[in-house]
């Protein structure tokens, strides 16, 4: 069987009122278990390949494969989007219950789970992204990102291979987006869960294992973390800059600080400087 859980096969997409395309020629696979970013400024492309992978947009040229389904094939559409769940920029547009718990059972009333199914099933997704004791709460007195991690309960609830997060982080705070990121990527290690992790901040993209940079329609620059943001010149080209740390990082390797090879986190970044500091 193969280890390639999306396969995006030459694909291209134009929205019907607008005559050029807004994905262009596309090729990407993304194994099991992977955890990619997808790069790029507004307009990019970014977020209509984001849907394109969950059977929400049909390409207009080439193949999308999920899990070994084609998107294109109506009776696949039901069940690959609850392999590959999505998750969406606004989590209040995603809530849909007064109570958290029944929030979360939404998702699996509407694939039909056994109702006998569910209270187990509730309980894990809410305990998986920290927000159990929050069970009971109505949603509209949770942060930003509690609602956002209760969005993304309601997708694993369903039990999931895949989850694409299509600019989940984009409104919240940077304590929301820590929070997001920190149970994203705990499912990703410790479950094994596929994740597509679309977004603008570059900082976040130095938690994944591959990144993508996205640019007019098209993947123009593909690698893991450290080789894409090791020359900050580079992604300018498409309008981007380089995750603080690694800017910082090629400033003081510049003045001849010892600072480690690789793009750092910041709390990777703190650490170097304490041991600098000694």
């Amino acid at each position: 069987m193969s280890d390639i859980l999306i396969n995006v096969d030459h694909v291209s997409f134009a929205y019907e009122e607008e005559s050029r395309e807004a994905v262009r020629d596309v090729c990407l696979q993304v194994p099991k278990g992977a955890f990619h970013a997808i790069l790029g400024q507004n307009g990019s492309g970014k977020s209509t390949l984001a849907k394109l992978m969950n059977g929400l947009y049909l390409p207009t040229k080439g193949s999308v494969h999920v899990c070994g389904m084609d998107t294109q094939d109506e009776k696949n559409t039901w069940e690959i989007r609850r392999r590959a769940g999505m998750v969406f920029q606004n989590p209040d547009n995603q809530l849909v219950a007064t109570v958290v718990e029944e929030d979360v059972a939404f998702g699996l009333e509407n694939i039909g789970v056994p109702t006998e199914e569910m209270p187990d099933r509730i309980r894990k997704a809410l305990s998986d992204v920290g927000m159990l004791p929050f069970a009971n709460r109505a949603p509209h007195t949770l942060s930003g990102g509690q609602k956002q991690r209760v969005a993304i309960a309601g997708v694993l609830a369903m039990q999931p291979e895949a989850i694409i997060f299509d600019e989940s982080t984009a409104m919240l705070d940077p304590r929301g987006r820590k929070e997001v990121m920190e149970a994203v990527k705990q499912l990703n290690q410790e479950q094994g869960i596929t994740v597509l992790w679309i977004t603008h901040f570059m900082e976040e993209a130095v938690h994944c294992d591959r990144v993508h940079i996205m640019h007019d329609g098209q993947i123009v620059l593909s690698g893991t973390p450290r080789d894409v943001f090791a020359d900050p010149d580079r992604i300018r080209a498409y309008r981007l800059d380089a995750p603080p740390m690694a800017r910082l990082a090629q400033g003081l390797r510049a003045a001849g600080m010892p600072i480690r090879e690789g793009v750092l986190t910041v709390d990777e970044m703190a650490e170097e400087v304490r041991r600098l500091c000694k």
